[in-house]
């Protein structure tokens, strides 16, 4: 990993005080080596609730497996504080587990507004799992937030039912100095279309004393509203759930006083000057687990370098290993193909700086030529729609990728 300690970064960010941060060039040291589509893909590393999920014959229980991996998506960002690279047009990604059940394409369907799109299958034929992604990024001075704006679609197939839910927005504070921190926060709700069943689940802001940060609670309820399920925990360690009136009597014994493990505040911490950083918050103690709780998921712990390697899990360090041969069979548009990530992540910073100019202004030159003949921009392999469960629009997958007929894909790289 390259430390990002040599530079000054007010120089750049100072311009760019509360504007739409997709549209300004970064200097590459902010970078992970990784395009926003491998990004999207670590949504599958939990990928076993989903099949867990499709195993269940009731459907509170299959809802507890969605609300878990709904989480799980989000838990690979913890600690991690380099921005992918903005994918360029026509860009594209794969990824086949068959050790994990899955297939996954991407495809970054539009660039202004950026807009990456994503289809996933069980190999089981058990679910699939598409969406379509834009992030708003904003920048506030001290921090960046990206609000995930896009609805994702999970099917269950053997159950008939589809699921749909937007991701929390997610905050990186201390862009200037300071210790850069994440926090995710904003109410998920996920709806089950068939049976009208919800789960809305609170990404808790990092409060006052952080005594809140990664917090994650909420609640399985009917379409009648009536609370099935309770569900707490943290994005950044796991997620249990219990029986709301086991929870309803927990709470109160803790408000009567009994002497339960309290939160403790540390007073001699000493506050922070707000006007120079967002104080990271105390390492706070674990999740308190309630008698009676079910364990629902639990995050996967991290290789032994992960703080030398941009804070990457073990999922996603593979992300861009490009294997013998697999260049033959990959779209040339696959991120793995792409010089300045490659660069990058081979550590010649100089080469992955040109290289990421040097295709940016391939992307300019080739809007231009569109302009002059009046063409507009063919998408490959997603095409606009309308969600089939929300009616909203969205971008779905037109099929064809793995019978692998690359021929008249875009030369991006």
């Amino acid at each position: 990993m390259f430390t990002r300690s040599d530079f000054s970064v007010w120089s750049i960010l100072k311009r760019c005080i509360g504007l739409e941060l997709s549209k300004i060039t970064m200097p590459i040291a902010f970078n992970e080596p990784l395009s926003f589509l491998q990004r999207i893909t670590e949504y599958m590393e939990h990928v076993h609730l989903l099949h867990r999920a499709s195993h269940q014959p009731q459907p509170l229980d299959r809802m507890q497996c969605v609300a878990a991996f709904a989480v799980s998506a989000v838990a690979s960002q913890w600690e991690r504080t380099g921005k992918p690279f903005n994918p360029l047009l026509g860009e594209t990604y794969e990824l086949i587990r068959e050790d994990l059940g899955f297939r996954f394409i991407s495809e970054q369907v539009s660039h202004h507004p950026p807009v990456s799109a994503f289809y996933s299958e069980g190999l089981h034929r058990d679910f699939l799992f598409h969406g379509s992604i834009y992030p708003k990024l904003k920048f506030w001075g001290k921090s960046v937030e990206a609000e995930p704006r896009g609805t994702i679609t999970l099917e269950l197939l053997r159950h008939n039912e589809a699921y749909t839910w937007t991701n929390p927005t997610c905050c990186v504070h201390n862009v200037i100095i300071g210790k850069l921190w994440i926090e995710q926060y904003g109410t998920v709700e996920i709806l089950n279309h068939r049976t009208g069943d919800k789960c809305v689940l609170h990404f808790k802001p990092c409060g006052l004393f952080g005594k809140e940060l990664h917090k994650v609670e909420g609640h399985i309820q009917d379409k009648n509203k009536r609370k099935l399920f309770i569900i707490y925990g943290k994005w950044t360690e796991g997620l249990w759930g219990i029986d709301p009136a086991a929870y309803e009597s927990f709470r109160k014994q803790e408000r009567r006083g009994d002497p339960l493990r309290k939160a403790k505040l540390d007073d001699s911490t000493e506050k922070a000057d707000s006007d120079v950083v967002d104080a990271v918050p105390e390492v706070q103690e674990t999740v308190q687990v309630i008698p009676g709780s079910k364990l629902l998921w639990r995050v996967n712990t991290r290789p032994p370098n992960s703080a030398q390697m941009y804070n990457f899990t073990s999922f996603t360090v593979s992300l861009n290993e490009l294997q013998t041969g697999m260049e033959k069979i990959l779209a040339p548009t696959d991120c793995r193909l792409r010089p300045d990530i490659r660069g990058m992540e081979n550590g010649n910073m100089d080469l992955a700086s040109q290289e990421k100019e040097r295709l940016e202004e391939k992307q300019r030159e080739a809007r231009r030529g569109r302009a002059k003949e009046e063409a507009e921009w063919q998408t490959r392999w997603f095409r606009q729609g309308r969600n089939p469960h929300t009616g909203t629009p969205d971008w779905l997958y037109a099929g064809g990728y793995f019978e692998r007929d690359f021929s008249g894909c875009p030369d991006i790289y």
